[in-house]
């Protein structure tokens, strides 16, 4: 029995050819016929960069809407390439979840969907899920690397990150590792694999037999100078590693290396109420520690409730709403790899 063409069937295609040699700007077409155009498509930005042989590299950002590092940074990256910059082939998918990007929402305004939860995607489902099968059987099989570029959006800040999923053999980690290292950022970190397949790009990058890391490179609805320099420097820095960029590049780096775990790695909200923390980005905090306070401003004769810490780390995301409801993150934290 014949194994099924995915790529055949999805919907989208890319109006630019993604194999050619050179430099081409273009779209990729979400079929989307709606009131206001019967026979219209959403149009998600697309450039293929191509010189000769070498790796082949996929970049991506806007997978969520409101993180804007990876798209500004990608954005600056395609303006500055010309194909005599490389050995191999690039191709830039700087708002991957357009819809989110131009709603600047972490999800969908068409289907509320989370294209980061959404692999390996369903050529026939909602927009996002058709994005979502369109970069993992149609874009991604070809490829030796690739990237995504998140940020804490707007309801989380990090200290600006580098991030892999354990995923594969020695080999394989060996390779994430060396492009954490080369990336720079001030704190690369560990997660442990997805269980169940995975809806991640990265876990969509691991079937298609790609080697990938990603970032949280700052957030909180921002782009900041520092947030921005690190991904730029990092991108062109790894791009560098993996042999695709030629020429002088940023000088290196140092990163911590960490790891973050299960449930005691996290702090989260234990009722609706305002949130006040009591530590900040970048804390080395112990066990049991107070975390925050969630004040209740509608009944404000009531005292708030302290929460703590469950373990020692180092706080490497926090929220940034101050309103939160039960069952939003607060704070996780993250712990220096043993080697």
């Amino acid at each position: 029995m014949s194994k099924p063409d995915f790529a055949a069937m999805s919907r989208l295609s890319a109006d630019i050819d993604l194999m050619a040699d050179g430099k081409a700007t273009g779209f990729v077409r979400v079929p989307h016929s709606v009131h206001r155009s019967a026979y219209g498509w959403i149009p998600i930005p697309i450039v293929r960069i191509k010189n000769g042989d070498g790796p082949n590299v996929l970049m991506q950002a806007g997978n969520h809407g409101d993180e804007w590092e990876g798209q500004i940074g990608l954005g600056n990256l395609i303006r500055s390439l010309e194909p005599k910059d490389i050995k191999g082939r690039l191709v830039i998918l700087p708002s991957a979840n357009f819809p989110a990007a131009m709603a600047g929402q972490r999800t969908s305004p068409i289907d509320d969907g989370n294209l980061n939860r959404s692999f390996p995607g369903n050529p026939e489902g909602t927009i996002t899920e058709q994005i979502a099968h369109f970069i993992e059987h149609a874009l991604l099989p070809g490829f030796d690397y690739s990237f995504d570029f998140h940020s804490g959006g707007s309801s989380l800040a990090y200290i600006p990150s580098a991030l892999a999923a354990r995923l594969g053999d020695e080999a394989r980690m060996a390779k994430v590792l060396g492009m954490l290292k080369a990336f720079g950022a001030p704190v690369s970190y560990l997660a442990a694999a997805p269980q169940g397949g995975g809806r991640t790009f990265t876990s969509a990058s691991f079937r298609q037999g790609v080697v990938s890391m990603g970032t949280e490179l700052g957030g909180g609805g921002l782009v900041t100078p520092h947030s921005l320099k690190v991904a730029e420097d990092g991108m062109r820095r790894v791009l560098a590693h993996i042999g695709l960029l030629q020429g002088p590049v940023p000088a290196p780096t140092p990163t911590r290396l960490t790891e973050i775990g299960g449930d005691d790695y996290y702090v989260y909200a234990s009722d609706a109420g305002l949130f006040e923390p009591l530590v900040d980005l970048g804390d080395e905090v112990a066990k049991d520690q107070p975390a925050a306070r969630i004040h209740f401003h509608d009944t404000p004769w009531r005292e708030p409730v302290t929460l703590t810490f469950k373990r020692d780390g180092l706080v490497l995301c926090k929220r940034i709403p101050t309103r939160c409801e039960r069952g939003d993150c607060l704070f996780h934290l993250a712990t220096d790899v043993v080697s």
